[in-house]
């Protein structure tokens, strides 16, 4: 007897604690698999050594005649020691993540709570986390709309000692942002337009996204009118057409413009008048080059000192104060140039010849009627 058990033990396979080992499952309860890892006697297995979380019932994830990996936590004892499937799995499961760092792969990770400084995720059966500032390209302020959601993200740490794993899933974005900007300064050029969602609003314009990279509308082209704060004619999440001013490939930058992908109200008012019509206005401001006079609100014409008054003037107030009614005609209106020219003296001229001819036709008509 004594040589048949030196014998077996020396055919027996040498088996260590704080190993992994191959075992094959005899017999499942709801509380405990029995396994065989080719020890003097198979060794029960709790339930929540089996999975994590722990399940219902062993027969929930092992069946009789399952090979399986476990970890020996100890050996000896009334049960012939302590096996962990959870601890074997989970030692796996970093040597695989070890593997995706090298390969600079990327997992889905489970997002379970918000814990101090980031959110903690499931992947592969491991704890990761998620730092704050690795969650998106910009601050975010509540962390817990997260929770619940699977998202991908890329291993940037990892200390199988310490248990730790830490997550990124900014870096991918951050990779996707530099591909999309690419992408669009290769194709982008001045003069087109495009569609775009407003980002952010700040006192010298509004930044708009184009289709994954940023480009800045000053304020002074977001509309025809005098904008005195973006927040005035922009709202952040609006979408709207935007015109292409230029496009810097080496700054990365791209001006744009909303108000050039609109008509420009000048036009319109412009278009109401005509060169020779003899209008009235109000003289709104004065100049050492002459008076402007408002046609309708919003649509002024200058008036330029030589044709303020049928003499030579210094100075626009000697002719006209702001404020006064003043009768014109119009010179000219530049379209290209957005300019109308009007006059004070010629409007009087031919306000004058208008009075003389009628005086005339007047004088005419008397006198036929005298010679009859």
């Amino acid at each position: 007897m004594k040589t048949l058990l030196e014998e077996e033990e020396k055919n027996s396979p040498e088996i260590r604690e704080h190993e992994v080992v191959k075992g094959k499952v005899v017999l499942v309860n709801k509380s405990e698999a029995f396994i065989d890892i080719g020890y003097k006697q198979e060794i029960p297995v709790p339930k929540k050594e089996l999975a994590y979380p722990e399940p219902d019932s062993a027969e929930d994830v092992v069946s009789v005649g399952d090979e399986i990996d476990v970890y020996i936590v100890s050996l000896g004892g009334e049960n012939g020691g302590l096996l962990s499937k959870v601890k074997a799995d989970r030692m796996a499961a970093w040597k695989d993540m070890e593997g995706i760092q090298e390969r600079g792969e990327t997992v889905e990770a489970k997002v379970q709570q918000v814990v101090k400084g980031g959110l903690v995720a499931s992947v592969n059966g491991l704890r990761g986390f998620i730092p704050a500032s690795q969650m998106e390209l910009h601050f975010v302020k509540d962390l817990s709309v997260y929770v619940g959601q699977t998202v991908e993200a890329l291993p940037i740490e990892i200390d199988v000692r310490k248990q730790r794993l830490v997550l990124s899933r900014r870096q991918l974005l951050e990779a996707e942002r530099e591909k999309r900007q690419a992408e669009i300064f290769e194709t982008l050029e001045a003069g087109q337009t495009v569609k775009g969602v407003v980002k952010r609003l700040v006192d010298y314009g509004a930044f708009i996204d184009i289709g994954g990279v940023d480009g800045l509308a000053h304020i002074s082209d977001l509309a025809w009118h005098r904008v005195n704060k973006p927040s005035d004619v922009l709202q952040v999440g609006q979408e709207l057409d935007v015109y292409v001013k230029n496009v810097d490939k080496e700054a990365k930058r791209i001006s744009l413009s909303v108000k050039d992908t609109m008509r420009d109200p000048w036009l319109d008012k412009a278009e109401k008048y005509a060169e020779g019509d003899h209008i009235e206005g109000k003289v709104i401001k004065l100049t050492d080059f002459g008076a402007f006079m408002e046609i309708e609100p919003g649509f002024d014409g200058l008036i330029p000192m030589g044709e303020l008054a049928d003499h030579r003037i210094e100075r626009a107030d000697e002719a006209v104060h702001t404020g006064d009614i003043v009768k014109v005609k119009i010179l000219r209106i530049d379209m290209k140039r957005k300019r109308i020219s009007l006059s004070i003296t010629k409007a009087k001229r031919d306000g004058d010849q208008a009075i003389y001819k009628n005086y005339l036709k007047e004088q005419a008509a008397e006198n036929g009627d005298a010679q009859e």
